[in-house]
């Protein structure tokens, strides 16, 4: 049977009123920005630094440079650990739904000497979960100076690559590389020789991007 004259009117009616709500939907869906959920301690925290000058607020710069829409969630405290960490994730993960996982804990497990074992546990659990909330994940590793006593410093060091592998995600080997491990390293930290200064953050966003890069496509 045909619809009449006055169904047919109500129908497309009915229809642009729909059409008008799912465009804006559809749109948005298109426009969605990924997600980028920074957790670490005071390393990405911009500890004695000003405000906007530490390595997570120059990667939000360069993201924009590079014309790459996403948002930086920085979710790091000075001083945390990776059991902080892995206590704070679950409530991060949920709220923020984030597409890439950066983890930048370790270093003030090493400097309390907790067991490496408890460390790299940590740091796999804090993987896995965010694997399992759909995200993407990248490491950057951490390394000691050699007094802690070479066999610490290398097992450290060893189980951030040790991590990435067993759980299949992306490292950095070390943060601080061309920052702690140059001549001239005395210039880059702050006066407690653990902080970096202002000037080496541009070094630790580079060794951080093209590794996070490829992560965000």
């Amino acid at each position: 049977m045909g619809l009449s004259r006055r169904d047919c009117i109500k129908r497309a009616a009915a229809v642009g009123l729909w059409g008008c709500i799912a465009a804006p939907l559809a749109a948005q869906a298109q426009t969605a920005r990924p997600v980028v959920l920074i957790v670490g301690d005071s390393l990405s925290a911009e500890y004695g630094l000003k405000r906007g000058s530490g390595w997570v607020a120059l990667l939000e710069k360069k993201l924009g440079a590079e014309k790459i829409g996403a948002t930086v969630v920085n979710a790091s405290i000075s001083g945390d650990t990776t059991a902080g960490g892995r206590s704070r994730l679950p409530a991060l993960l949920a709220q923020h739904k984030p597409d890439v996982v950066v983890i930048e804990l370790g270093g003030n497990d090493a400097l309390r000497g907790l067991p490496l074992d408890m460390t790299e546990r940590n740091l796999a659990e804090m993987t896995q979960a965010s694997k399992a909330a759909g995200a993407e994940v990248l490491l950057l590793g951490m390394q000691v100076p050699p007094n802690y006593g070479r066999a610490y410093s290398d097992d450290f060091a060893a189980l951030f690559a040790s991590v990435a592998k067993d759980q299949g995600v992306a490292l950095v080997p070390f943060l601080l590389k061309s920052v702690a491990d140059v001549a001239n390293a005395a210039e880059l930290f702050q006066s407690d020789r653990i902080h970096p200064r202002e000037s080496a953050q541009p070094l630790m966003l580079a060794n951080v991007w093209p590794v996070l890069k490829p992560l965000l496509k």
